[in-house]
């Protein structure tokens, strides 16, 4: 079943990078598979490899334009836009040039929006109904983006494509106000899912775990450190790893990004998982790993990152989410910061409340400090004192009671809801959109055929 932001049993892991109306369903192509196996020397690339939804017969990216609409099944959709790439297919790939050499290439796959729900299943026709203006095809439209020498009227076609997803239009119309006396542009590029510093390494390095951690019901703590007796690379406070695990020795692996947790240092990582209930790579790391287990391990990655500054910060988060601000909240402890520090938390009780003993040993060493952690289902022998401060969820009016300052940097980490939510509540309330820095909790699902997970 086909729904307007995802496909029932196939969603989207990372939806701070993909996902949402307009990347509802990711497209590649057969033929693109065969491409790139004579290519790159392989064979027997297995579908999903590069994490699109469909695998289709047809639909060459240099044939289907933005704007088309194809009926497959019952559903209806519409091309939106090129796939964006990012590290993560290189990562799947073994391959650290990937992702732009499927832009070079002019293969990139492409984005479909829902226009109708409905059933899909694999050998169902694909049927065009309607044609796209200005003809312009997924590859065209990626090169206007990220390669060069291009002329601006082709930017301009591009944009009167009512179709082409909000992201691009913005990117597009940031390439038209360049100042420019020329009449073509320079690629940009930009649109990149990631964002943040470049990795310290390409690809994955083995590390070991040394110690496990217990930090509530649900959550536990892996400690990973070097087996080569070589440094890591110091992670900027909020930023997170992606994991290769292989639960079995001939599966396919499964790839997971988790924050890290710890204070950013070169001896070791920290990563914090939640048991989630339809969590493969959760399930497999709570129930299977052990003290010196390897893990397949890539660089600190992201831009979610605490900025520089004087002024007071306050993070706020919900669940899982508190992993990578409690990471901030480490690095200005160690920093013996004067900055007033808001630290706001939202759990369901005592028993799922993670590191709750650390993040006050932590807001001790912070003169500014201030805390505000509500409970939203309690136990009936927990009162409002000494482990948390209210019943009820986080929300703007509370922050509005405390008078947190609303010129403060907020940092934002939880599910969707939350986020929604908040942000909607702070823009209402009037802070500034740059103040407001957001990271998604990811959706873990159980997905058997493709590699969006």
């Amino acid at each position: 079943m086909v729904r307007r932001l995802n496909i029932d049993g196939d969603g989207q892991g990372d939806l701070g990078g993909h996902g949402g109306e307009q990347r509802a369903v990711l497209v590649y192509q057969v033929e693109s598979y065969r491409y790139w196996e004579r290519e790159l020397g392989r064979s027997g690339l297995s579908f999903g490899q590069f994490g699109e939804n469909f695998t289709v017969e047809g639909l060459a990216d240099d044939e289907v334009c933005i704007g088309d609409r194809y009926r497959i099944g019952t559903a209806l959709f519409e091309v939106t836009q090129p796939r964006v790439t990012c590290y993560r297919v290189g990562i799947r790939m073994d391959e650290p040039r990937m992702a732009s050499l499927l832009v070079s290439h002019g293969r990139p796959g492409f984005y479909l929006r829902v226009l109708q729900e409905g059933e899909v299943g694999a050998g169902d026709e694909v049927e065009k109904v309607l044609e796209g203006p200005e003809r312009m095809t997924v590859a065209q439209v990626n090169a206007l983006l990220y390669l060069p020498g291009h002329r601006r009227e082709d930017v301009r076609r591009a944009l009167r494509i009512p179709a082409l997803s909000p992201g691009w239009k913005v990117s597009f119309g940031a390439l038209l106000r360049e100042p420019s006396s020329a009449d073509s542009i320079s690629g940009n590029p930009g649109l990149s899912s990631e964002g943040g510093p470049p990795p310290a390494w390409h690809g994955f390095r083995t590390l070991r775990i040394s110690r496990i951690d217990a930090e509530s019901a649900a959550v536990l703590s892996l400690i990973l450190v070097p087996t080569d007796g070589l440094p890591l690379a110091a992670p900027l406070p909020g930023q997170f790893i992606v994991v290769r695990l292989r639960p079995a020795p001939d599966g396919t692996p499964l790839l997971r990004s988790y924050s890290l947790s710890d204070a950013p240092t070169e001896d070791h990582y920290r990563i914090s998982v939640k048991q989630e209930e339809n969590g493969d790579a959760s399930r497999y790391l709570h129930q299977h790993a052990r003290v010196g287990d390897l893990l397949e391990v890539s660089a600190p990655r992201g831009a979610f990152t605490l900025g520089t500054g004087d002024g007071p910060v306050v993070l706020l988060g919900a669940g899982v989410g508190i992993t990578p601000l409690l990471a901030m909240l480490h690095a200005l402890a160690a920093n013996a910061t004067t900055r007033q520090v808001w630290w706001c938390y939202g759990a369901r009780n005592a028993a799922d409340h993670p590191f709750a003993s650390e993040s006050a040993r932590l807001l001790r060493r912070i003169p500014a400090s201030r805390r505000y952690i509500v409970y939203s289902r309690p136990a009936d022998s927990e009162i409002p004192g000494d482990r948390f401060d209210a019943r009820g969820h986080l929300d703007v009016e509370a922050l509005r009671r405390l008078n947190v300052p609303r010129d403060a940097d907020y940092y934002l980490c939880g599910p969707p809801p939350f986020l929604r939510d908040l942000k909607r509540g702070l823009a209402e309330w009037d802070v500034p959109a740059g103040r407001i820095h957001t990271e998604l909790t990811p959706i873990r699902w159980s997905c058997p055929r493709s590699g969006v997970c």
